[in-house]
């Protein structure tokens, strides 16, 4: 069993359980429970942020455009940006898709869950500053801005899933050689894996803790593979990373997601 840390609903603090996902249950307060009836809050609380081109696929898929201008380069230091606590949402939750939107993008993408304040980290000393990994959705309306902060496309309300739960590093040896897996209404559409990355997890933060501090809660996306699948309307999305969890969320017209919270 894996050991996570969850929030479960109506709680303010986070609990320790453990996870069987082969047996579909979860192990908290010495109690078993079956996942489908176990329902969990968004288990983070820190500043998100997100990794732009960080998948080799994808970066390869606009080298060519870097020599153009605005920039005339590639890239020296990681390209971020944050999925403001408007974005953040839970496993099970609905995925607001606006009116007027026929699809949206569906954004896998490994979450690494910060575990103290971390500034200035050398790579061969990242893993000290892990508190655990988790599944995410960078869910985004499709758009092809990389020169300015697409806002309006990454940081609408619901358009970051995240979940259910935080697990441990020590149950996952090896984050940067993990299958990720995108499945809509239960259809494979997306394989990739970790070990695609253009900076893996200890460059990654060594690279941006080289000019800012990520402190404890923070959680850094390590980025969306390329060719990240769509889903519409009433579609289940369903993201899988090993070792780490299973993500599941509804595309729900925005309207049907606000009445249902008045």
């Amino acid at each position: 069993m894996q050991v996570v840390y969850l929030k479960p609903h109506g709680f303010q603090q986070m609990r320790e359980g453990k996870v069987s996902l082969s047996e579909n249950r979860i192990l908290i307060h010495k109690q078993k429970i079956a996942l489908k009836e176990f329902v969990f809050d968004v288990p983070i609380s820190g500043t998100v942020y997100g990794t732009l081109l960080n998948y080799k696929g994808a970066y390869s898929k606009i080298k060519k455009e870097m020599a153009n201008p605005p920039y005339n380069a590639e890239p020296k230091a990681p390209i971020l940006y944050i999925k403001p606590i408007n974005t953040l949402t839970g496993h099970n939750a609905p995925i607001p898709i606006p009116d007027g939107f026929e699809h949206l993008e569906m954004g896998p993408s490994l979450g690494v869950v910060i575990g103290r304040r971390a500034y200035k980290v050398k790579k061969e000393n990242v893993f000290h500053y892990i508190k655990g990994y988790i599944v995410a959705n960078d869910v985004r309306i499709p758009h092809q801005s990389y020169y300015r902060p697409a806002l309006k496309e990454i940081a609408r309300d619901g358009f970051c899933p995240v979940g259910p739960w935080i697990v441990d590093k020590i149950c996952v040896p090896n984050p940067n050689n993990l299958d990720v897996k995108v499945f809509i209404n239960d259809e494979l559409k997306m394989v990739n894996n970790t070990k695609n990355m253009v900076r893996d997890i200890s460059k990654l933060i060594e690279d941006v803790t080289e000019f800012m501090t990520l402190f404890e809660g923070d959680v850094l996306l390590t980025g969306v593979p390329e060719n990240a699948p769509f889903a519409r309307t009433g579609d289940r999305v369903r993201i899988e990373i090993d070792q780490v969890g299973i993500l599941e969320n509804r595309i729900t017209p925005s309207n049907e997601v606000w009445r249902e919270v008045k």
